[in-house]
């Protein structure tokens, strides 16, 4: 059913009802991890939940917010009491907010009148860094304590490209992630010396059906922005979430018990592309 490479090992993955947190939590399932999922509305972790127990594996899912130190520590000592001891964080909480988006690429006399950077809710900016950026500070800072001591004790974060570059629309989220990648690389150090390995993955662009109506008209052609992003991916074309199962698996293996502070971007090439 899976191999033995995290068997007897708990994962914590905050996040994991989503499209690409349930990836994960079925990839470390399917190597032999028991899983703990955080999330908010916990109804929604149920097909995940469902996933992993077919592959003989524990799971069980938290009420918590990310933002909120008491549901952290709470959450901590629920997972604790229920699987006796925590291997690995997955920090999957995260994620571009409506109403933090800029409605175009640049700034002319005409956008004053769809709206513009300067009438973008500063409010929701402020939401995406707390959520992106705080979502993984403190997860890391609660459940980084009992990760001390652990067998194969790592952390897994989720940067994005808007973090190599600052992308068009989405200067919050963006920052945001730029943020994750610095963390990524501080925590890195300052946990090196404990045992606790602390990394990355870069997500591209992917397909999913939460974004399919942004991605594409309702007659299936791609939106303007999609053509961008396909032409500006070596690949030629999106992700598919799934693809996103290999880097982690990676991260988590035992056997990269001397790979720290690295951030993998899983692009189809778009980091690496100037255009031309």
């Amino acid at each position: 059913m899976y191999n033995q490479k995290l068997n007897a090992m708990t994962a914590v993955i905050t996040g994991g009802n989503g499209v690409i947190g349930g990836v994960f939590a079925r990839a470390l399932a399917g190597e032999g991890a028991d899983i703990a999922i955080i999330c908010r509305n916990t109804g929604s972790a149920e097909g995940v939940m469902k996933d992993i127990r077919e592959l003989e594996r524990e799971a069980a899912v938290f009420q918590g917010d990310v933002l909120s130190r008491e549901d952290m520590l709470r959450c901590r000592e629920e997972i604790l009491t229920r699987f006796g001891h925590i291997n690995m964080l997955v920090n999957c909480a995260g994620g571009a907010l409506k109403g933090a988006a800029v409605p175009q690429d640049q700034y002319s006399e005409d956008s004053k009148e769809e709206g513009n950077f300067f009438t973008t809710a500063s409010e929701k900016i402020h939401q995406e860094f707390d959520l992106n950026t705080y979502g993984t500070i403190l997860p890391t800072q609660i459940f980084g304590e009992v990760l001390i001591g652990q067998e194969n004790a790592n952390i897994i974060n989720v940067s994005s490209m808007g973090a190599y570059h600052p992308m068009t629309r989405i200067p919050g989220y963006a920052g945001a992630k730029a943020a994750v990648t610095n963390f990524t690389e501080w925590a890195a150090t300052y946990f090196a010396k404990s045992g606790v390995r602390v990394n990355a993955v870069a997500p591209g662009f992917f397909q999913t059906p939460q974004n399919h109506d942004l991605q594409f008209f309702p007659d299936g052609t791609p939106t303007p922005r999609t053509r961008k992003i396909i032409a500006a991916t070596p690949m030629g074309r999106f992700g598919k979430p799934e693809e996103l199962a290999g880097a982690v698996l990676f991260l988590a293996d035992p056997s990269s018990s001397f790979v720290t502070g690295t951030v993998i971007p899983v692009d189809g090439g778009f980091h690496c592309y100037p255009g031309v």
